[in-house]
């Protein structure tokens, strides 16, 4: 079976982004615009690996790890960052976070990051 992904980003071209790095190889479980989406959508579909953007409106990505790793320790969750946001990833590795991306995107980079949480 497929590794499940969730992909949480505000931003409609990184998710389409993301989408078609990861299509093919991984299933897409779901896309969410805010911490809150993403915290549900977890709790919905409880994905292999979430693709979480640190910088999102109502409820952040540091705020939704905490909240997803919180309930489920074992969620694997990667970052996804803006060069230059250092002290967040910081943050958000404390909050639970396993990896972290740096955009713009690369596919090679996305795949590496996710086999480095994913075990093969």
């Amino acid at each position: 079976m497929p590794t499940s992904v969730l992909i949480a980003d505000d931003s409609e071209f990184m998710r389409n982004l993301l989408r078609e790095i990861l299509e093919g190889e991984f299933e897409i479980v779901g896309e969410a615009e805010n911490g809150v989406e993403a915290v549900d959508l977890y709790g919905e579909h409880a994905p292999d690996i979430v693709m979480m953007d640190i910088v999102m409106p109502i409820r952040n990505g540091i705020e939704a790890t905490t909240e997803i790793t919180d309930e489920h320790p074992d969620a694997s969750i990667i970052m996804c960052t803006s060069v230059g946001q250092e002290e967040k990833m910081k943050a958000a590795v404390k909050a639970g976070a396993e990896g972290y991306i740096t955009k713009p995107f690369q596919k090679p980079n996305v795949l590496e990051a996710i086999n480095d949480v994913v075990p093969a």
